[in-house]
Order: structure tokens, then C-alpha cells, then sequence
């Protein structure tokens, strides 16, 4: 069994709104065996949405659609689904007796807009929309299945999961993943690493994803049950950990700052963080978990020469011989942040974000971060080449990571 997605709105087009619905349909249908074989986009328009439909029914035995139920003129949805099917739409009366108590329970008026809401092409299904206005449809073409469901994603995915997921009993077979995060390599480095193991049409197949500077693999086993899948996820994920080592610093949706804050917790130890150029980006990762109070301090933000020395106790004859962007200061404040707070851990970031600030011998982009362990200290210099959010960005990661390596050793 294959499945099309067709996602529908001018909104989508324009890109004032983000497409999360194709991305959740394709996941759940994956998880159930089911592979998505194609996607569309498309504009409130009634031709265009037709002629997607017959595309995908061309490629699919099930066209999920979303979007384009609601009561305005621009919701053209139903009407281009009666126009593809060659069917008139018809007023559906115990559906709009229905929608006439949905308002009703809500204290609400149901205006005459709404009526056109109740109009199904002729020998469609409703499906019954339990947190919104708009009912789904459902209707059958040549032996194919096609639902159309709301846009707005939390009704969608109800609708989907109490009245779209039993079309897929039949499934053969199921799909399950796992995904590994990486930091610390490039993804071309990843691929070469990991050699055949990333080869297409092999199973378990193995993606790679980036997002600022996180490498996801993406470990897809299909097999004939669910213990199957897992057993060979096992296997994969155990040789790819022992070819990338220590890059690897977690799984499935787990962030640099969660795992550096279990190893925190694990080795009892307290972190304070003393930040420059990143403006406070590293605590406010470290404080994004709940619990963090178990390990998290205090955080300062010493963007100015005068706070590094009146808050962290850096010596401003030192600032003054090596400039504040050096390996020293980041020392000084990793170790004065520590100090000041009574933590055993410091983290101490100063560098030039840009786009302005960079001198012959300091380019733009130039971040020292230090780490201090228990008086242990140690820096590392990088060159980050992007704009300054990026920069900031980039640097607050690297050094939860340069910390999470030095916990592990």
C-alpha cells in the first residue's frame, strides 16, 4: 500500500506558513509501513488542487489532502474534489444538523458562511471533525481511497488518528527508526566514515540530516514485525557507534544541552557560564531542560571589558596587553565564573560575531571558549565563517560539546 500527500493554501505557496502537516502524515504513515511516494503543494485553486489529485492517484492507492475545508471563498477544497470526481456537491442535511450542535454547544452562533461546510461531493463520506468546524471527506476513486481533512494541524491529527488510520489495517509490513545525533564532523566526513553501511535500497536504509551544525542519522528498518525492525536497528546502531565514537552525543530527539546536562548530573557537578559574543545563548540552552536547576548556577553576559573585570575578576591590564577576544581572557573568565559562583564547572566564551569588529590578526568569526573544570582549565580556538547569527549559534554548541567531551573524559 502507498500514499500521496497533497497539502493545500496560498499561505503554504508564499511561505507565511510552514508545512507541518505533510511532514506528520508522512511519519505516521511510515511508522505503519505505509511509504509516502509523493508530495504536492498546492494553491487555492480549484484546477490546479484537481489535477494534483489525479496525480497522486495515478501514484497511490491512498491521497491524504489537507487544507482548504473551511467556510471562506478561498477553501475551494471540496469543490475541487467534486469536479475531479465528476459529481455535483450535495447538502449533507444530518451533517448540518451537526455542525448546527457543535456551535450550539459552544455558545456560539453558527452563521449562514458555515453552511457551505456541510456540502459533500455526491456519494462521499463526512468524517466527523470532534475539535473543529471542518468535517473531513472521504470518497473512493477507481479503487483508491481519497481523505481530505482540515489544515488546521491539531484537528487534523486527531481526524487522522481516529478516522484515517484504520484504511491502513491491510499493511504487510512495518517501519521503524531510530535516530542517532552527531556533532563535531562534517556530514561528508559522516558518509565517508560510515562507508556502505549508507548505501540506497539497502535495510536498514540510513539518512542523514543536518541542522546547524546537529547531524542526524536516521536508522529506517522495515521488517514483518516490530521486534524484527528493532533487532536490526540494534545491530546497525551498535556498529555505527563503534565507527563515530564520541561524535555521537545522544539519540532520537536529544539535544547537546540534555545530554550535557545528564553527564552534569551523573558526575555531580554544577556549571556556571561567563558569555561574550554568544550574549547568553549557552545558558539559556543549558536552562531549556527542565531540571537544570540541579546543575545550572549562575550565568553572566560580560560584553563589555569593564563587566569582565568588575563581575569575573579579569585583570584589565591583561585585557588591555591581549585584547579581549584571546585565549587568556577566555581562560579567565571561565575560571572567574566558576570561582564567583562556587561551581566546579566554568564556561568561558568571548570572540567577534561580526559584521563588524574584526581586525587584521582577528578576523570575523574568531571565538575562544574555555572550559574549567575544578581549576582544570582549557581553551580552544575556532574560525566560524558565516553572519553573526550563526556565528553566536555555532559557538554556543561548540561549546556545550567541548564540555560534554571533557565530562566524558
Amino acid at each position: 500500500m502507498k500514499a500521496s500527500v497533497i497539502s493545500i493554501g496560498n499561505e503554504l505557496l508564499s511561505g507565511l506558513t510552514i508545512d507541518t502537516n505533510a511532514a506528520f502524515l508522512s511519519e505516521r504513515l511510515m511508522s505503519i509501513g505505509v511509504p509516502t511516494v509523493c508530495g504536492y503543494t498546492v494553491g487555492d485553486d480549484i484546477e490546479m488542487i484537481a489535477e494534483a489529485i489525479g496525480s497522486a492517484a495515478n501514484h497511490s492507492d491512498v491521497v491524504l489532502i489537507t487544507g482548504g475545508l473551511g467556510p471562506t471563498d478561498d477553501d475551494v477544497t471540496r469543490n475541487a474534489l467534486a469536479w475531479f470526481l465528476g459529481v455535483e456537491l450535495v447538502l449533507d442535511d444530518g451533517l448540518l444538523r451537526e455542525m448546527a450542535a457543535f456551535f450550539k454547544k459552544r455558545g456560539y452562533r453558527m452563521v449562514d458562511k458555515n453552511r457551505v461546510q456541510a456540502y459533500l461531493p455526491k456519494g462521499a463520506g463526512a468524517l466527523t471533525n470532534e475539535v473543529g468546524t471542518a468535517p473531513g471527506i472521504m470518497a473512493k476513486y477507481q479503487g483508491k481511497t481519497i481523505v481530505c481533512m482540515p489544515g488546521v494541524p491539531y484537528e487534523m491529527k486527531k481526524m487522522f488518528d481516529d478516522s484515517v488510520l484504520p484504511i491502513f489495517d491491510g499493511a504487510e509490513k512495518v517501519v521503524v527508526s531510530k535516530k542517532l545525533r552527531c556533532f563535531g564532523a562534517g556530514e561528508s566526513t559522516v558518509a565517508e566514515n560510515l562507508g556502505d553501511l549508507m548505501e540506497r535500497g539497502r535495510n536498514p536504509l540510513i539518512n542523514c540530516t543536518v541542522d546547524e551544525s546537529v547531524i542526524t542519522l536516521h536508522i529506517v528498518a522495515t521488517a514483518t514485525s516490530r521486534k524484527e525492525a528493532k533487532s536490526m536497528i540494534a545491530e546497525d546502531e551498535s556498529c555505527i557507534r563503534g565507527i563515530l565514537g564520541p561524535i555521537i552525543y545522544g539519540s532520537d530527539n536529544e539535544t547537546l544541552s540534555t545530554a550535557v546536562g545528564k553527564l552534569l548530573i551523573e558526575k555531580k557537578k554544577t556549571v556556571a557560564v561567563a558569555e561574550s559574543c554568544t550574549g547568553g545563548l549557552v545558558a539559556k540552552m543549558l536552562t531549556d531542560t527542565s531540571g537544570c536547576s540541579e546543575y545550572f548556577t549562575y550565568g553572566w553576559v560580560t560584553y563589555s571589558n569593564e563587566a569582565k573585570a568588575s563581575q569575573l575578576g579579569v585583570d584589565s591590564d591583561l585585557i588591555n596587553q591581549h585584547g579581549a577576544v584571546s585565549e587568556c581572557i577566555a581562560a579567565k573568565m571561565a575560571a572567574g565564573a566558576r570561582k564567583k559562583a562556587g561551581s566546579n564547572v566554568g564556561i568561558g566564551i568571548t570572540g567577534i560575531a561580526g559584521p563588524t569588529g574584526s581586525t587584521e590578526h582577528k578576523p570575523l568569526g574568531l571565538v575562544y571558549i574555555g572550559i574549567d573544570i575544578d581549576g582544570k582549565s582549557v581553551v580552544r580556538k575556532y574560525v566560524f565563517p558565516h553572519n553573526r547569527e550563526k556565528v553566536r549559534l555555532r559557538a554556543a554548541l561548540t561549546a556545550l560539546d567541548l564540555l560534554r567531551l571533557r565530562l566524558q573524559d
